[in-house]
This record gives structure tokens, sequence and C-alpha cells, in this order.
């Protein structure tokens, strides 16, 4: 079985971080997604999707969104059905973040956030930059070493 979803858009509203009674951090936020297509009456539509992180995931979204930074949101979907005060049931849906991502590149300041992490990914799928001065590992292969190495 699959679920995942990815999701880029602004968020309508600044995180909220709480804590569980046990010290577990979890922020909640909503993101406008702006649809593909438009209605028939030719405007685009939006979707509002609530999403919750949870422990570090949770503290980066807090201490570096705030409302209409774009994000890139990656998760699954989940569905909770509770009862109301009146008792009738409800059914709601929420995405749960596995790792959140920088939609944009400056804050309103000007200044970049290439001193923020990406928070949830593994180092190794983060790609990789030459290392200063243009010193390198690796052997360049010139074509008198006939075949390739492997």
């Amino acid at each position: 079985m699959l679920n995942k979803i990815i999701l880029m858009g602004r968020l309508t509203r600044d995180p909220e971080l709480r804590r569980t009674q046990s010290g577990t951090a979890v922020t909640s936020f909503s993101l406008a997604v702006d649809r593909d297509f438009k209605s028939q009456s030719g405007e685009k539509e939006t979707d509002f999707i609530d999403i919750v992180a949870w422990r570090g995931t949770a503290e980066f979204v807090s201490k570096y969104f705030t409302k209409g930074r774009m994000a890139v949101v990656e998760g699954r979907l989940q569905i909770r059905d509770w009862t109301d005060r009146d008792g009738g049931k409800r059914r709601s849906a929420e995405v749960i973040a596995d790792n959140v991502y920088f939609g944009d590149s400056k804050r309103e300041g000007g200044s970049d956030y290439s001193s923020a992490p990406a928070y949830g990914t593994p180092a190794p799928s983060r790609g990789y930059a030459a290392p200063a001065g243009g010193q390198s590992d690796f052997a360049e292969i010139g074509e008198e070493d006939g075949e390739l190495p492997f």
C-alpha cells in the first residue's frame, strides 16, 4: 500500500507549536494550494489543507515558517473520525508531514534561508556540491586509460 502526498502552497497562518503531556512537539498549520485549472467562471480555485508535523519537524516549521511563506510538504494523508459536542459523527482529513522544505528562497527582510537546514531529509538526498577550492577526491579518467573501471 502507498499513502504519499506532496503539496506546495503558502501558509495561511503562523504555525502553532504545542507539546503533548509527554513533551513531544507538535505543530499544526494550513496550506493554501492552488488548483492547476480554472473553474467554469474562469477563476483559479484554492484548497486549504490542514497539516500536522511532529517532533523535530514541528520545531523546524515553527522556527523558520510564518504566514504567507511558501512550503513544500511531503507526508501522508490521515482521516480521523470523531464525535462533536452535539453527538454528531464527524470526519476530517489532514496531512501528517514527514518532511517540510522551503518553497521560496527569501525572507521578507531579503536574507536567504541558506543557514536554515532542510528538516527531515537525510544529507545524501540533499545533493552534493564540489568542495571549496575545486579540490576533489576523484581522479579523472583519461581516454588512454582504456576500459571503464566498473
